[in-house]
């Protein structure tokens, strides 16, 4: 038995390079006794099957480890149906179901080697924290409103801000908070590109409070790890002797990869782990257990540098946004992005879509800006929203439409071309930007956060 399981191993380990069939693959940094390792999960359990091999292995180096919980999961009504035999409809109902996954979480954490104080339940709302980011900063009296649990504000006594309103604001003090206390070398956040909003979103904060404390904390280094993509993993299950491959849609994108290989023992272990996660695994059998494998995979995309220029016809920065980076969409029938870039002349920002084919006026097509500038608070940055739809081109900042007769729109057959100001945009260093063809709320198809360096 025992050299069967050192032969799976050999003959894995030969295949692990040409199974994931990703541009650019590196091993994980080993851990040591000094490094302080920090998990950021959009939901109690994203921890454990994202980065269940991870803590074990950092525990075992003599690492510190802390994982952060952005919410508690209290939206996944189907789960809570088929957990509970019936619908959870009471505002009340919701948030002891949000309780018990966060119960959930700790008892993972602890099969792990975690103690009960290292799991930190932040609280905010389950899938809204997109929402918060893309639009609730600054105004405490009209905070997001959770749609299942009516909350406006962290309703967990045990979170680490309760009664914390939901807006931006809040979130970053927290994550900021922790950041500075904890000091981490290493963090570990769900993907940029995961098809989950929240996911999303969690990343998204984590580079805003990260860019915040630079001066406190340094340049930890930062593994986004994936969940949500089409039709990944294969197959579902428990498949201790498979390795998880990079998802095909994403395996010429620009992601540098980070492999990190797990024994026999650990592969069983997370295993257990996932097993307390009763909630979820009573909706969705086998979905968890399918990352308790050979492996577990983080990556991220590298900043892009935007260069000033002066002349008039742009050298465009191009981003990939085809085939070769999109496991958010679920019918490829309804891809519309083919290409996405960037380039500066002058002081604007110009910015060229190119649509797969003539652009469907009910297509909705949003492409968001959000600036950021050291020194001054994320929150008073413009949130530019650009908008083309079935009722012309407009700008939104947040919530609301502006005018703006100094930004620049031009359409031509596939083509979208923008001109935005640098002031309208705060004259940002950085900017975060992603783009999406959406019907009203519903988005068939959107790109990563991307990191733009204002040169």
């Amino acid at each position: 038995m025992i050299l069967r399981i050192i032969l799976i191993f050999v003959v894995s380990g030969l295949l692990f390079m040409p199974c994931l069939q990703a541009g650019v693959i590196t091993v994980l940094p080993q851990f040591t006794k000094g490094d302080r390792v920090l998990i950021l999960a959009p939901h109690p359990d994203d921890e454990a099957i994202g980065a269940g091999g991870v803590i074990q292995m950092a525990l075992e180096a003599g690492a510190q480890v802390k994982v952060v919980l952005l919410t508690n999961g209290e939206n996944n009504q189907l789960s809570f149906i088929v957990y509970k035999k019936r619908p959870v409809l009471l505002p009340n109902e919701i948030i002891k179901m949000g309780t018990m996954r966060y119960q959930e979480s700790v008892a993972a954490m602890m099969s792990l080697g975690l103690n009960q104080s290292d799991v930190i339940a932040l609280g905010y709302p389950d899938y809204g924290t997109m929402e918060v980011f893309q639009k609730y900063w600054g105004s405490v009296k009209s905070s997001f409103r959770a749609m299942l649990s009516r909350r406006r504000s962290v309703p967990y006594q045990n979170a680490r801000s309760f009664g914390a309103p939901y807006v931006g604001e809040s979130i970053l003090k927290d994550l900021e908070g922790i950041l500075v206390d904890f000091k981490p070398t290493k963090v570990f956040v769900s993907h940029s590109v995961d098809v989950n909003r929240d996911h999303r979103a969690a990343y998204a904060f984590l580079k805003v409070a990260l860019w915040d404390v630079e001066d406190r904390v340094g340049k930890p280094d930062v593994f986004p790890y994936l969940i949500h993509a089409y039709n990944w993993p294969q197959p579902r299950g428990y498949f201790p002797g498979k390795v998880l491959d990079v998802p095909n849609d994403l395996s010429k994108s620009d992601i540098i990869w980070n492999m990190l290989t797990l024994d026999p023992g650990k592969i069983q272990k997370k295993n257990e782990a996932i097993k307390f996660y009763v909630s979820q695994n009573k909706g969705s059998p086998k979905y968890l257990f399918s990352f308790a494998r050979l492996n577990e995979l983080f990556g991220d995309y590298p900043p892009v540098p935007i260069f000033k220029q002066m002349s008039s016809s742009p050298v465009w920065q191009q981003l990939k946004t085809s085939e070769d980076e999109k496991p958010s969409r679920k019918a490829k029938e309804v891809d519309q992005i083919a290409g996405l870039s960037y380039a500066r002349v002058g002081n604007n920002l110009r910015i060229q879509m190119n649509l797969k084919r003539v652009i469907d006026i009910k297509m909705g097509v949003s492409i968001f800006l959000f600036g950021y500038k050291k020194g001054t608070p994320f929150g008073q940055m413009p949130k530019i929203n650009l908008v083309v739809g079935v009722d012309g081109f407009h700008v939104k900042e947040k919530r609301k439409n502006i005018l703006s007769k100094e930004i620049e729109y031009k359409l031509t057959d596939k083509e979208m071309v923008f001109s935005v100001p640098l002031s309208v945009l705060g004259f940002p260093d950085r900017i975060l930007s992603s783009a999406q063809t959406a019907l009203y709320d519903l988005a068939f198809d959107q790109t990563a956060w991307r990191e733009l360096v204002i040169k």
